[in-house]
């Protein structure tokens, strides 16, 4: 008799993988806004308390630059490599990675005792702050569509850039004078922080390309920025010194050995398409005269006022806000120029402001002693003026950099820009340090900030898309 057939079981079906997170433009918008604050704080603070810092670690004159452009180099070094790299490896990772060396390193920067090792630490908070900068954009992308929301994030974005900027001053000159350290512990604890709410609210985000990424190419652009930024810093001291020739000469070879690096690399840091692109272009050119021209005088601004007008570091903290500050509401607003304004546009008519701005201040600030009334005429409306043009740069600028590269580059096309962005700053201020220091003075100083101001101008109108 025949057996009956019994059915086999049914073999359980693999359960399907669970829908990956989608992110929160909220959420996202408002931590990378709030990481690039503190990251901004943390690269201005030193503005208001130069004096004081040099004074407590003992600092000479020549070693003044470095205090101010410790933080550069390290962003400036790191910054097109963490762009690239995360959008490889992941922004979300990177961006984590960035908080918590911001936070940890900001805090050994509280514990020290002499310039070196607080250089040291702010080159490596600037490094920090690379991978926080270079992965947000690339965050934002990822969390907002394409089109006037995006716009509208960026540049709410480019607006806290201003805050930051606006606040390190003026943190630094309210905690300093109680005790310079309890600035670096304050902005310490705030990277930590922001860490922490990164790590529950942020998805990841990312755009693997076919190939491994250049780690070849990362090594040698990080060497070669590195070399660059080190001779502009000791080039304050004297540019035909062996040891800044070597350094340029250093910086030349790597550059010629990066260019042979990325004509080998399957996934190239940057695509050599770029490099003919005139969007791309005019993105770094505007960054790079951005911190040769804005960046570089106005680190040093207060310091000059504190020498000039013989006001106090917290005194020049709230005129540095008035010019700052302006940037923040124009950035935040500039959202409204969205589908009116291009941004080369926005770029050219930032630049002019600023130097419009810069212009009204020739003879303001070697009155010396206490300002009278006439020199606070000229003052402040400058300080609004050119911090309008600034407002206006800080918010055009993000949107040109992940406009002017292809949206899976997001990341890449924000370290690129502020790359520019910081090696012009680390020029500008020793430039700008070696003229205002020199026979020429402060007006040779803002004479400079106004030149390049309108040679960044022309410079952005020539390279404007034109298909």
């Amino acid at each position: 008799m025949a057996q009956p057939v019994r059915p086999h079981p049914a073999r359980p079906t693999a359960a399907p993988p669970p829908p990956r997170a989608q992110p929160r433009p909220g959420p996202t918008l408002a931590i990378t806004s709030a990481a690039t604050t503190v990251a901004l704080m943390n690269y201005t603070a030193p503005m208001a308390s130069l004096p004081g810092i040099s004074a407590a670690l003992s600092t000479p004159p020549s070693g003044q630059a470095w205090l101010l452009n410790g933080t550069p180099l390290g962003l400036a070094a790191v910054l097109l490599v963490a762009g690239s790299l995360a959008d490889d490896y992941g922004r979300r990772r990177l961006f984590l990675i960035g908080t918590l060396a911001l936070g940890i390193t900001t805090g050994l920067g509280a514990l020290t005792t002499d310039t070196l090792t607080f250089t040291l630490a702010r080159v490596a908070q600037g490094a920090a702050s690379a991978a926080i900068l270079a992965t947000s954009l690339g965050l934002l992308v990822g969390a907002f569509p394409a089109g006037a929301a995006r716009i509208r994030a960026t540049g709410i974005w480019g607006a806290f850039v201003s805050a930051g900027i606006a606040l390190g001053p003026l943190l630094a000159g309210s905690l300093g004078s109680v005790d310079w350290r309890l600035t670096y512990t304050a902005l310490g604890l705030a990277a930590l922080l922001t860490s922490a709410f990164a790590f529950r609210a942020l998805q990841e985000s990312r755009a693997p390309r076919d190939g491994r990424p250049d780690l070849a190419g990362a090594a040698v652009l990080g060497a070669a920025m590195t070399a660059l930024l080190t001779a502009l810093t000791l080039g304050r001291d004297g540019w035909l010194r062996a040891p800044v020739g070597l350094l340029l000469l250093a910086t030349l070879a790597l550059a010629l050995v990066f260019l042979a690096v990325e004509r080998r690399a399957a996934a190239p840091l940057i695509d050599p398409a770029l490099l003919r692109s005139r969007p791309f272009l005019a993105s770094s050119a505007g960054g790079l005269f951005t911190g040769l021209a804005v960046i570089g005088l106005f680190s040093f601004l207060p310091t000059l006022l504190q020498r000039a007008l013989g006001l106090s570091a917290i005194d020049a903290a709230w005129l540095f806000l008035l010019w700052s500050g302006t940037g923040f509401v124009v950035a935040l607003q500039s959202r409204r120029l969205t589908g009116r304004v291009a941004a080369h546009h926005q770029l050219a008519a930032g630049f002019v402001l600023h130097a419009v701005g810069v212009v009204s201040l020739l003879g303001a600030l070697d009155a010396g002693g206490h300002p009278g009334a006439a020199v606070w005429l000229r003052l402040l409306p400058a300080l609004v003026v050119s911090g309008a043009g600034s407002g206006l740069l800080n918010a055009a600028l993000p949107r040109l950099a992940i406009e002017s590269v292809p949206q899976e580059r997001a990341a890449m096309g924000s370290g690129a820009n502020n790359t520019a962005r910081y090696i012009g700053s680390s020029a500008g201020v020793a430039v700008t340090i070696a003229v205002a220091t020199a026979d020429s003075g402060t007006d040779g100083a803002l004479l400079l900030s106004v030149g390049l101001a309108l040679v960044a101008t022309v410079s952005v109108l020539l390279l404007r898309d034109r298909t």
